[in-house]
């Protein structure tokens, strides 16, 4: 076990410096070292430091600080102006699913400006061009809960 606690010390550093690739091949080569899982490997190497040890209801668990990657928090493309401009167009468009929105956007969007039925600045028509599906998805979310229906089953 001593044997074990030396190798995981040793590997540790260098395990949490490498790439990706790297860190299968350590990780591979610790597992056949130790016989250890592969989730318990892996999560051995990455905890930074153990606190301590307490007791709770007579077993001992161990304290851990283990530090992640914090998500990265990019700023966001489709602001509130082009949300707002979205959820026209697919009030305009019936409520129609992603899917079938999305390519329409860039032949509707003109007609609708030539007629005076929506206004929309360069910026906002241009990233309403690029947009994909999911991402209309993603930001009708939470305007196609209130349609949904609660609730009940039809007999």
């Amino acid at each position: 076990m001593r044997q074990k606690k030396a190798v995981t010390k040793e590997l540790k550093d260098r395990y949490q410096r490498s790439s990706k690739k790297e860190k299968t091949i350590i990780l591979n080569g610790f597992i056949q070292l130790t016989g250890y899982s592969r989730p318990y490997a892996a999560r051995a190497l990455r905890i930074k430091e153990v606190l301590g040890y307490i007791n709770i209801a007579g077993k001992r668990v161990r304290l851990v600080r283990d530090k992640r990657k914090i998500k990265r928090k990019k700023k966001r493309f489709y602001d509130q102006e082009a949300l707002t401009a979205l959820k026209e167009l697919w009030e305009i468009c019936d409520y129609t699913c992603s899917k079938r929105l999305a390519p329409f956007l860039s032949e509707i969007i003109p007609v609708l400006e030539r007629w005076g039925e929506i206004k929309l600045n360069l910026q906002v028509r241009k990233k309403l061009w690029k947009i994909s599906a999911a991402t209309i998805d993603r930001l009708l979310a939470e305007e196609r809960k209130k349609y949904r229906i609660k609730g009940g089953t039809f007999k």
